[in-house]
């Protein structure tokens, strides 16, 4: 049995003694067991390729700003993009990472599904609220999908963010020793440099922290969007109670993943500007490049900045989280129930 059909079996059975205070969620969850696997990957790949491609100027900027041996703001980067490097300059490592994207979704989104389906189906069992039971089967399934992911993402983000900080002359002229000296014609070109300079744990950079930065932040994410859902549609309970509203449905959906994002993004900040100066930046020791460490990335943002440092790009990220997981989660919520299997 689906977690969605024990729960509204549990729900049947306590309607009697708590209808007056239970809170109805105007439509049912779409379960794994429920869903047309090939129609999923197929129209999530389509349309989560369309949200990518409309936020990635917002991740450059984070990017080189994270980067950045000085305070810069969006709007100056911005404006030096368009005129040193036009729109093109916004879209750098596009292709790359687009062409990461869809296995890495098809990981995330697999892990996702079948964690919360099982540890979902598991808690129900337990006796546990729903409240509870969706907080668990989501936090757990927002940190297995975050790890799967990672093993195509890492490697992708390493490729796509060297692309992202090549055209920024700043870096050049400020961080001539740790600023990698390859200059990469495309994806395939820095690929090839990365694996003869580093060799295949050159595309490994920050891994591990890749790990620390996502797996708590999207286990945090998911039990928080679980949270704010039921959070919201209690308070128009009455408004909603027993109508199928699939605007209402939406917007809660999207303030929802609007408060868990903001959140997330916070927290996560510091970790997220130290991974990506370890995929992007080099170290120099006695006139020999090599990749920086953990304590050589803190100690170089300590240097520039103070702990402030650690959120530079914190603007365009929250920006970037809040607007990605709002499209993805209303965009998510509709792909499976376009995904969903005909009832014969």
């Amino acid at each position: 049995m689906s977690l969605g059909a024990l729960m509204e079996e549990k729900r049947r059975a306590t309607t009697s003694s708590s209808s007056s205070s239970q809170v109805h969620m105007p439509t049912k969850d779409v379960d794994w067991q429920m869903l047309d696997k090939s129609r999923f990957f197929f129209l999530g790949a389509a349309l989560f390729s369309g949200v990518s491609t409309a936020l990635y100027p917002i991740v450059v900027l984070k990017t080189r700003q994270q980067v950045s041996p000085t305070r810069v703001s969006c709007a100056n980067i911005s404006l030096a993009i368009a005129r040193f490097e036009g729109l093109r300059g916004f879209y750098k490592g596009f292709g790359t990472s687009l062409l990461g994207t869809i296995p890495a979704r098809a990981l995330y989104m697999t892990a996702l599904e079948i964690t919360k389906s099982s540890v979902g189906q598991a808690t129900v069992r337990l006796g546990l609220s729903d409240t509870t039971a969706l907080a668990v089967a989501n936090g757990a399934a927002g940190l297995t999908s975050a790890v799967a992911a990672q093993v195509v993402w890492t490697p992708i983000d390493v490729v796509s963010q060297r692309l992202m900080v090549q055209g920024d002359l700043s870096l050049s002229k400020h961080l001539p020793g740790v600023m990698n000296s390859c200059r990469y014609r495309n994806g395939f070109d820095a690929f090839r440099k990365i694996l003869y300079t580093d060799g295949p744990r050159g595309f490994y950079r920050g891994f591990g922290i890749s790990i620390l930065t996502y797996a708590p932040s999207n286990a945090v994410w998911w039990a928080s969007y679980s949270l704010a859902q039921k959070s919201i549609w209690s308070r128009y309970k009455h408004s909603y109670d027993h109508k199928e509203d699939a605007c209402g449905s939406v917007v809660v959906q999207a303030l929802s993943a609007a408060t868990a994002s903001g959140c997330s993004a916070l927290v996560t900040m510091p970790v997220d500007t130290i991974k990506t100066r370890l995929q992007v930046l080099d170290a120099e020791e006695n006139g020999r490049r090599r990749a920086m460490t953990v304590m050589q990335s803190v100690k170089s943002l300590m240097k520039e900045g103070g702990f402030g440092a650690c959120y530079r790009g914190l603007g365009p990220r929250w920006v970037s989280m809040s607007m990605s997981a709002t499209t993805m989660i209303t965009t998510y919520e509709f792909l499976k129930r376009l995904a969903t299997k005909k009832q014969k």
